[in-house]
């Protein structure tokens, strides 16, 4: 079973980077100055990225046989003051991995306040997408977040659609 774990610190960066390479060593993750795949394979999916991506309204990118689509909030994300940037996961997360036939498993994260959690869910369920978890992050984020994290297997095209009319209650932000 896959664990995840968030981390936050706040003092000397280099204390910071040396503490946490060492609780990753204990933990037996693979650790590695290389990129993950350069290869023409790695950026190769069978999946029909163009639905998604017009269903979606945003362009994704392959990584490792999943294709990953990082949707930013319209509102700056901040905890205990400082800037959270969308890259450290204060963006919608969507992922499909292809399952065959046409067929796609998905999971991801929804970001949502508190007045987009039933609307959202709503969606999600209505398009046949479950949830599976909702919790916070951040213990003094502003504006407050819920993490709705979602899961299914079915066609990508269905899922797509459903994930869209999900994103159609959050607050976005625009052109990305």
């Amino acid at each position: 079973e896959t664990m995840y774990m968030h981390v936050l610190g706040h003092g000397d960066p280099e204390k910071l980077a040396a503490a946490l390479h060492s609780a990753l060593q204990q933990s037996a993750t693979p650790l590695s100055d290389a990129p993950a795949s350069a290869t023409a394979a790695s950026k190769t999916i069978d999946l029909d990225t163009s639905t998604i991506d017009q269903a979606l309204g945003r362009k994704g990118k392959v990584n490792g046989g999943v294709y990953q689509v990082s949707i930013p909030r319209a509102e700056t994300i901040k905890d205990d003051g400082m800037e959270v940037p969308d890259a450290m996961g204060s963006a919608i997360a969507i992922n499909f991995q292809p399952t065959g036939g046409g067929k796609a498993a998905i999971t991801g994260d929804f970001v949502l306040i508190a007045s987009e959690v039933n609307p959202v869910l709503r969606a999600l369920r209505e398009s046949g997408i479950e949830m599976t978890a909702v919790h916070n992050h951040m213990l003094d984020d502003e504006p407050r977040l819920f993490f709705m994290h979602f899961w299914a297997n079915d066609d990508v095209g269905k899922l797509a659609k459903g994930l869209k009319l999900a994103l159609d209650q959050v607050h976005l932000k625009t052109g990305s």
